[in-house]
């Protein structure tokens, strides 16, 4: 499970051999490899779970699941002193890190070598392209050695004195973890709203600093997504409260400086299936109150000059019109995939209507090209679109002159519009980079159509992108459908069969996984590794129905596809046979649990990063953070269809008496996305059921969540970590 749009969990690994000459190149190209440390440490005695009969009633089945008893509540998590269930948990999550920590004690010197090769590649002092709204330029910069964020803005011009809202390095001095969200100022340019998460839960605590004296306001509300929307008034904000299942559920309305208990309910989605937000207006006009499920929206919309109205309904909810809204004007300009719009097109309404029946088409639909985002301004709209399942960016003119799209110079990239919070202008924001592209900023001219680099991440050392290549190949399913495999490896790299390669995939939620660059991919690079990522169904890198045919009872296209990828880099020479590699993070770990069930004897090794493994008992517990809202992405298990489909997928339920490969699995024990229980419960299934001695480890990170570590260099010890274990099984290792 889950989606994050976070988390999701994306992966960093590259290989760069040291070489400058060709000759160096070729003999790069001759690999020795040496017997895996971690193969041969079969004395050190791994940790035994203890079994408990717990068994339930379902379709009639009697199931037993003996490792119910991992699971915590949230009660006995925070409690003081832990009661004796609880200690038992932290006694076997404590026995796996201790375990975890004696396999690869041969390789502590590597991972401190590896994480210092790693943040030694991120420039540390920096700071972003600042970007203007309501008179001043904000920027978030960095310090040499720290590892958070600054944030500050400059009034009208770059030139004028720093104003430092947050210093995050200072507020985050005393916790494990620290996070700040949704940083707001109010339309008069005086007060800064944030949210402040110091447990990894996404449960964030909203807090008001004045920044004309630099002060705290007395207002804190806790439990909320850490989102504020201000009222036109500069007094009156509105913020999303989550329930007991973490489910944004009601939004209010709060005034500065009176007391929190008095703040209104203004909407209660009380539909378990749906979660809600708010946020206002590009044009300032209206704040917008949405409620969203996977196969449907619903938008209430209230003008922000008047924050004692009341909200009214734009057009009510129905299962499987989906549609996204942006007003201009005196018109609201809204993606939909009504009338069978399948890939979504642009349709207009006025103000004075905005009920479906009113909407009209503005641009006609094309089934080519999938519309995932759309941006307005005074001059022209901009469309983020997929075309042959790659990233790209139409201008469309509202004078009437031809659209175009943007144009970039590689075949495979990643390119997405940033942040435009101005009407008025002829400059686009963009973002762009590729498998050997550091991460770009541009501003794109209109009028002349021309790329202006603003920034490109600088890669500190001898980085040289021209060292590297990058190819695109269609790789063909068991069922006939062409899948893009995105694969990059160092120049040099020989399509003999005699190296390494790490797959990556994801696949869930209509996520795409798309080329991206990434530094400390480096390290696996430089070492011989190949890397690639299948674009498998569950995504929709394809459009939209590429989601649909990996989604409900369709599932195992996901995991057939990476495999059939998998196998294509053996048969085709990229990868040894006996060293290809796989890793998933989230419902990517899902994936990884999958393919470990279905094609053991293809990987050599596996990392799953916060897996979501326990498919069946996750979805039968409404209790569950997510789990309601997520019936249209698996199915309702209550439904006996659903439930033996998920069965007959779900990793934890199909652990085998069989021979597994290497796994290395990571959770955090505060994780909302996906519960630590998931990961330990699989971990130990595994470990009393396997039949071969290749190395199972779990890290477990006791004080974070989903997204792992705060800070900008923490979070690379668990990287180095993971590089640490595939290169030793790899027989790569130091």
């Amino acid at each position: 499970m889950k989606n994050i749009h976070f988390l999701i969990l994306l992966i960093s690994i590259n290989f760069v051999l040291s070489s400058c000459s060709a000759k160096k190149e070729n003999q790069s190209a001759k690999m020795t490899y040496k017997p895996s440390v971690l193969m041969t440490k079969q004395d050190i005695a791994s940790p035994v779970a203890a079994t408990i009969p717990h068994t339930y009633s379902v379709h009639g089945q009697q199931v037993n699941d003996p490792y119910f008893w991992m699971r915590l509540s949230d009660d006995q998590k925070n409690a003081k002193t832990p009661d004796a269930q609880t200690q038992n948990v932290l006694d076997y999550l404590n026995a796996e890190n201790a375990y975890r920590e004696k396999m690869m004690s041969h390789t502590e010197a590597f991972q401190t070598k590896l994480y210092e090769e790693i943040i030694g590649r991120i420039k540390q002092t920096d700071m972003s392209v600042p970007y203007k709204e309501n008179g001043y330029y904000y920027i978030t910069r960095y310090e040499e050695g720290k590892e958070y964020p600054i944030h500050s803005r400059k009034n009208e011009a770059l030139t004028a004195p720093e104003e430092i809202m947050l210093n995050v390095n200072e507020m985050a001095v005393d916790f494990a973890y620290y996070s700040i969200s949704g940083r707001t100022v109010s339309e008069d340019n005086k007060i800064l709203a944030f949210g402040e998460d110091t447990v990894s839960r996404r449960q964030y605590t909203l807090r008001f600093k004045d920044l004309t004296t630099g002060s705290f306001l007395p207002d804190v509300i806790p439990n909320t997504t850490g989102d504020v929307v201000w009222a036109n008034d500069n007094k009156t904000v509105y913020y999303t409260k989550k329930d007991a299942a973490l489910r944004s559920y009601q939004i209010y309305k709060h005034i500065l400086g009176t007391p929190i208990k008095s703040d209104v309910l203004v909407f209660h989605e009380k539909d378990e299936t749906f979660s809600t937000d708010i946020y206002k207006s590009k044009s300032k006009k209206y704040l917008i109150i949405v409620s969203s499920a996977t196969l449907s929206q619903e938008y209430r919309i209230l003008e922000a000059d008047n924050p004692s109205g009341t909200f009214r309904l734009f057009h009510p909810r129905e299962h499987k019109l989906e549609y996204d809204i942006s007003h201009f004007e005196d018109k609201w300009y809204i993606r939909t995939n009504k009338d069978h719009a399948e890939n979504f097109k642009i349709m207009v309404t006025l103000e004075s209507n905005t009920h479906k029946s009113a909407w009209t088409d503005l641009m006609p639909y094309d089934a080519n090209i999938y519309i995932e985002e759309f941006d307005i301004f005074k001059n022209f709209m901009v469309l983020s679109v997929r075309k042959d399942g790659i990233t790209q960016i139409n201008i469309r003119p509202w004078d009437g002159k031809p659209s175009h799209y943007i144009q970039f110079e590689e075949d495979a990239y990643t390119t997405f519009t940033g942040y435009n919070p101005e009407f008025d202008t002829d400059l686009l924001r963009l973002d762009y980079s590729s498998l050997t592209t550091p991460n770009s900023t541009y501003d794109y001219h209109i009028s002349t159509k021309k790329l202006e680099l603003l920034k490109q991440q600088e890669v500190v050392g001898n980085f040289d992108a021209s060292a590297y290549t990058s190819e695109r190949k269609m790789i063909k399913a068991q069922d006939g459908t062409m899948i893009p495999l995105s694969i990059v490896y160092k120049k040099g790299f020989p399509i003999d069969g005699t190296r390494p390669f790490l797959l990556y995939g994801y696949g869930s939620y209509g996520y795409s996984m798309d080329p991206y660059f990434s530094s400390s991919r480096l390290s696996l690079l430089d070492r011989g590794f190949g890397f690639a990522i299948a674009h498998v169904r569950g995504g929709q890198e394809m459009g939209r129905q590429w989601y649909e045919n990996g989604k409900f009872l369709t599932k195992k296209n996901t995991f057939t596809d990476f495999i059939n990828c998998g196998e294509y880099l053996i048969a085709n020479n990229y990868a040894a046979k006996d060293l290809l590699f796989a890793q998933g993070g989230s419902a990517g770990g899902l994936l990884m649990g999958a393919i470990m069930n279905m094609r053991p004897d293809l990987w050599k090794g596996v990392v799953a990063n916060v897996p979501f493994v326990d498919v069946v008992n996750t979805m039968l517990d409404e209790s569950i953070p997510l789990t309601t809202g997520e019936f249209d992405e698996w199915g309702n298990p209550k439904d006996k269809t659903y439930y033996d489909y998920m069965k007959s997928y779900s990793p934890y339920d199909n652990v085998e008496a069989k021979a597994y490969p290497a796994a290395f699995v990571t959770t955090g024990y505060w994780d909302s996305q996906v519960q630590y229980w998931e990961p330990a419960k699989w971990v130990a299934k595994l470990r009393a059921t396997k039949t071969d001695k290749n190395p199972l480890l779990m890290y477990c990170d006791m004080e974070t969540g989903h997204g792992g570590a705060s800070g900008r260099f923490k979070r690379f010890k668990e990287t180095a970590m993971e590089y640490a274990f595939l290169l030793d099984l790899a027989g790569l290792g130091e």
